[in-house]
Formats: structure tokens, sequence, C-alpha cells
């Protein structure tokens, strides 16, 4: 008896990093829904708003707004590095989804990999540039 095989459904994967945070991200078809690390952005981010609007703005800028879900994983970082790596691995994934979103994606600036991080700290001074109190006499 041969088994039934089930439509595979489209999964499109984007890995997204910012800072010293990296994002693994999946779209599937869907209605809209955002989880991070299993739980809903509204929860994960709290009540910071402008996270959870930064997360849909690949896909405004793509006209794809409540086509995707999106499962992410993230490791590392703050919560401001969270939501850059995601939505940087977003727009990758939209990417692999379709190859026409590279121009509106390269436009908005979500496809380049935001290269400022901290500034490591250099001996005989206090952090990275921060220099100790001079005394002239």
């Amino acid at each position: 008896m041969k088994a039934k095989s089930s439509p595979q459904q489209a999964r499109y994967y984007g890995t997204g990093r910012r800072k010293t945070a990296v994002a693994r991200v999946w779209l599937t078809p869907g209605e809209g829904k955002v989880l991070v690390n299993e739980k809903s952005a509204e929860v994960y981010f709290g009540k910071r708003n402008m996270f959870v609007a930064m997360l849909k703005e690949p896909f405004t800028a793509t006209g794809t707004e409540g086509q995707y879900n999106v499962t992410a994983s993230i490791q590392g970082g703050g919560l401001s590095g969270q939501v850059g790596a995601v939505r940087h691995g977003i727009s990758r994934a939209l990417l692999s989804a379709n190859p026409e979103f590279r121009k509106p994606l390269r436009q908005s600036g979500f496809l380049t990999r935001d290269p400022r991080v901290k500034e490591r700290k250099k001996y005989g001074r206090k952090r990275a540039r921060k220099s100790f109190q001079f005394s002239k006499r």
C-alpha cells in the first residue's frame, strides 16, 4: 500500500544579524502571525509597539502584508538588536520567496547587514574611548 504524500507547504528561510543577535526566520504562507521564540511578537517585545512595527516594515515595502506567517528563533543581543536581526531575516526570506522583491527591499535598506557593533574596551582606559581624568599639576 502506497503512503499518501501530503502536499509540502512552501517554507522560506532567512538568517538575520544585528549587533550580537542572530535570528533564524522561516516564512510560511498564512495570515500574518509573528512568533518569536515560540511567543507572539506582542508578548515577546512587550509594550514596545515600535519594535512590532519594525518587524512588519519589509512586508509593507513589498506589499505582502498579511500573506506570510513568521516563525523566528533568536539568540544573543538585546531587544533592539533582536528586532533588527528578525527584520533582516524576514527580508532575506522574502527575497528567497520572490527574487523580484530585491529592488524595494534594497531601496529601503533591509538587505544590508548593519555593521555597527560595540567597540572593544582599550587598556589604560575606562571604556572604549573614555579616559581617566587628566591632571596637569
